[in-house]
């Protein structure tokens, strides 16, 4: 793997098919479980305490609050063997990817845990065996004006889909309603500075929010952020890679009028390279934070502090299980709230103030290791 591999479902694949727990379970070795991934993780601040939430997950990704007090959770799904060499021109490294227009799902977890099936039957693509089968799908959700939204991540003909895009959807009564399609504006839009070695047409799109009246989404494969009107316009509000080159933008919150994005960086994994960057309604970026390492997910808590979720911690050239953590920043400090994690990759903060993690967010077959731990922090 080269410095210059950049993200997908793949630039954690490439390596966490040869790193995880043996989740698999190689020749001769027990198959990891849920519980061992659990039992990993630790809280680090006095005034933190943790719980496992929810459990059964397929690889899950964005985490939101619905109106109804209900935590939605969007699942990469369980992949497809449908492929489409000979179609289109197939990502290199963790290509060809197989797919399936159905695999992947969007689930409710009640108060107690329990979790139920929202939508199903939505796409869901998966790497190469060599690169561990890994798998995206719905890569996160948001919810405008009382409806929910879902971003597909994993379809496309560059993801072996050949029927559907990657595209924001609108769901009723579990049922995808077309809102935009993201392939298409990709392949009509291009950024100033695509990666060549690992371009993927359809785009791997990492996180949805609503702000004001519209949504807006990161595609870290391409690099930028999108404007998406609930009628279907698709608009950039900036192009990253133009003044930032190939960081790999994926997370992104929105908070007191301005957006705040978080990059993955390449791998191998160099430690302190990612940051946070705040970037105004007209696309002006600055720097907020710098000196973390592989930032998938940033959020701020009811008392205006930012939280920063890492997938691993550089201290290996690729994620190792229980190296991901939350870190709080405040005043120019980060202290470490949580670690141990195993390929996090998103949190939201409920309504009572505790914070909601994934953990085994990408992980090699069996599926269903995937599960949401609950951070209590005393305010």
């Amino acid at each position: 793997m080269t410095a210059r591999l950049p993200f997908r479902a793949a630039a954690l694949a490439l390596a966490l098919g040869f790193a995880l727990l043996p989740a698999a379970g190689r020749a001769g070795t027990p198959a990891a479980t849920a519980q061992d991934y659990a039992r990993l993780v630790r809280v680090e601040a006095a005034e933190a305490s943790m719980s496992v939430f929810a459990t059964g997950l397929n690889n899950p990704r964005g985490l939101k609050f619905g109106p109804d007090g209900m935590l939605y959770v969007a699942e990469g799904g369980v992949g497809g063997t449908d492929s489409t060499i000979g179609l289109c021109d197939q990502a290199p490294g963790v290509g060809p990817y197989t797919g399936s227009p159905t695999g992947s799902r969007i689930s409710r977890i009640s108060p107690q845990g329990t979790r139920t099936t929202v939508a199903s039957g939505l796409p869901s693509s998966q790497t190469n065996d060599a690169t561990g089968n890994l798998t995206s799908g719905v890569a996160d959700v948001a919810f405008l004006h009382g409806k929910m939204y879902a971003l597909i991540a994993g379809a496309g003909c560059s993801h072996g889909v050949k029927t559907r895009d990657n595209a924001v959807v609108r769901i009723e009564n579990g049922t995808p309603v077309l809102v935009a399609n993201l392939s298409k504006f990709l392949k009509a839009h291009p950024v100033a500075n695509p990666e060549p070695d690992d371009f993927e047409a359809d785009g791997t799109w990492w996180n949805l929010i609503a702000a004001g009246d519209n949504l807006y989404a990161t595609e870290p494969n391409h690099g930028e952020l999108d404007r998406i009107a609930p009628t279907g316009e698709v608009t950039r509000v900036v192009d990253i890679s133009a003044t930032q080159g190939h960081i790999v933008p994926t997370a992104l919150t929105a908070f007191y009028g301005n957006f705040f994005v978080g990059n993955l960086n390449t791998f191998p994994v160099m430690k302190g390279s990612s940051k946070i960057m705040k970037i105004t309604p007209s696309g002006h970026i600055t720097t907020a934070v710098s000196n973390l390492t592989t930032v998938l997910a940033v959020k701020f808590d009811k008392l205006g502090r930012m939280y920063v979720l890492q997938t691993t911690d550089g201290s290996t050239p690729n994620p190792s299980p229980g190296t991901g953590s939350v870190v709080r920043v405040q005043n120019g400090v980060q202290t470490t709230i949580v670690s141990g994690l195993t390929t996090p990759t998103a949190m939201v903060f409920g309504a009572s103030g505790d914070l909601y993690v994934t953990n085994v967010g990408f992980g090699a077959p069996p599926m269903g290791l995937g599960q949401i731990v609950r951070v209590h922090v005393t305010y």
